[in-house]
């Protein structure tokens, strides 16, 4: 995709989310969408883009910041969805309350935002979203079932909106990486970050790549991320 366009980063304050906003700043119009107001001010400042603080797990919350980005910008042209929550331990360690709120944000949460975005991209016949989801949810891990779980959510959601939009100019992709040195590698805790890994700098300029193909170009359904010796 040619041109100046806006783009919508959400997850956008911290980590891999951050990165992808600051690479694409340098060309194109960014919005980076996260839940903590002081963090999207400081991104915002950070980037000299717009900032708009949005709990995705609120419908009504996503609904307003997407109609926000398209009546100011003249639509959206691209999605990074960069944002999760973390729950590590067996399933009878999560509290119900824990269980519930990781739901409303990794499940919930990546509904309402492709939602709202696909209704601007229609309405345009033209977008890209990005979902980053996360290696666990092919290869299985000790201690994580219900973040791999609420992850595969997205990883389904997508493959099935990927075959409904067809050719008709809006594609929708993910990326798989596996643990990153990030603020939620860091609640995860250092025993999940592999000896092999991935820097947010590298996964980004992927995710800015499939930000930017173009109509023509042939359609990314699934990748995983590996490193240039084939290793995660």
């Amino acid at each position: 995709m040619n041109g100046r366009r806006t783009h919508v980063v959400v997850g956008g304050t911290s980590g891999l989310g951050l990165e992808v906003a600051r690479l694409l700043a340098a060309e194109h119009r960014v919005v980076v969408l996260g839940d903590v107001e002081r963090e999207v001010a400081a991104a915002s400042d950070y980037l000299a883009c717009d900032g708009i603080v949005c709990d995705v797990s609120d419908y009504d919350d996503v609904r307003q910041a997407m109609r926000e980005v398209a009546t100011r910008h003249g639509g959206i042209d691209g999605l990074a969805h960069c944002a999760a929550m973390w729950a590590g331990g067996a399933l009878d360690e999560l509290t119900p309350a824990r269980l519930r709120r990781v739901v409303e944000v990794n499940v919930l949460g990546t509904a309402y935002v492709m939602r709202e975005a696909l209704t601007w991209m229609k309405a345009a016949s033209r977008g890209n979203i990005v979902y980053v989801g996360a290696m666990a949810v092919d290869v299985p891990r000790p201690g994580i079932p219900v973040y791999r779980a609420t992850k595969s959510f997205g990883k389904s959601l997508v493959e099935s909106l990927a075959q409904a939009m067809g050719t008709d100019g809006i594609k929708v992709m993910q990326i798989h990486p596996g643990p990153m040195p990030t603020r939620l590698q860091e609640r995860a805790g250092a025993h999940f970050l592999d000896q092999v890994y991935a820097q947010p700098a590298q996964v980004a300029r992927e995710v800015v790549r499939l930000l930017s193909l173009g109509p023509e170009d042939l359609y990314v359904s699934d990748q995983k991320v590996l490193r240039a010796d084939g290793r995660w």
